[in-house]
This record gives structure tokens, C-alpha cells and sequence, in this order.
């Protein structure tokens, strides 16, 4: 792992942001795409922020598609927490959406297309 080791413990919220990141298999970087905002954005939030904003902390569960409470439960558990990794549609879900919208389009053109051959 790149850059300097944390001095101190990551808050809370930025503690669950990263492992529901992670579960996702969402990069930070990817995750930023997601919410329009910077690598460094993410970081900041999942090392350093002590009281993220109500707005964030739905965006990112919007994104992460999980609770708004799963970010913020003090046992790190929300009622909607599923185990093991993402499925693999999920997966696929999530890298669709880190796309720019023009290949997105054209993938999700192509997988309609494939659904009328295949009479769904």
C-alpha cells in the first residue's frame, strides 16, 4: 500500500465507507465516479472526517446500495447487510455505472439487443 501509514484509528462512518467500498469491489477511484467527486475526496472521508454531512452519507449509501444506517451503525451492521462478496450482475452493475455515459449506452444497447435474440 502506497503512502504513509495512519497515525491514528479511521472514524467510524470512514471505517464502514471503506470496507462497503471494498465488498463492493469499488476502488476509490471508482467510487468517486460514482459520487462526482475525487480520489482524494474519498480518501479524506474514509481516513480523516470526524461528522460527514447527511447529504454524503446518502449519496454514498445511494451509490454503495445499502442504508444510509449500515455507514453509520455503531456496531457496523445495518439491518439491510448482506455477507460475501458483491454478485457477479452486481459487480458488473457497478462497473457499468463508473463507465462515461456514452459507453454506457452502447453496453447497455448491446445487452438489449442480446435479450430480443434471446426472447426476454
Amino acid at each position: 500500500m502506497a503512502g504513509r501509514p495512519p497515525t491514528k484509528q479511521a472514524p467510524r462512518f470512514g471505517q464502514r465507507l471503506a470496507v462497503l467500498r471494498k465488498q463492493q469491489g469499488l476502488s476509490q477511484e471508482a467510487l468517486a465516479r460514482l459520487l462526482d467527486t475525487t480520489r482524494d475526496n474519498i480518501a479524506y472521508y474514509e481516513r480523516k472526517a470526524e461528522n460527514p454531512s447527511l447529504d454524503f452519507i446518502e449519496r454514498c449509501a445511494q451509490a454503495l446500495r445499502v442504508a444510509p444506517e449500515e455507514l453509520i451503525a455503531e456496531n457496523g451492521k445495518g439491518r439491510s447487510a448482506k455477507p460475501g462478496p458483491p454478485a457477479r450482475w452486481e459487480q458488473l452493475s457497478r462497473r457499468l455505472a463508473t463507465l462515461p455515459r456514452g459507453k454506457q449506452r452502447v453496453v447497455i444497447d448491446m445487452l438489449e439487443g442480446l435479450l430480443e435474440k434471446a426472447g426476454t
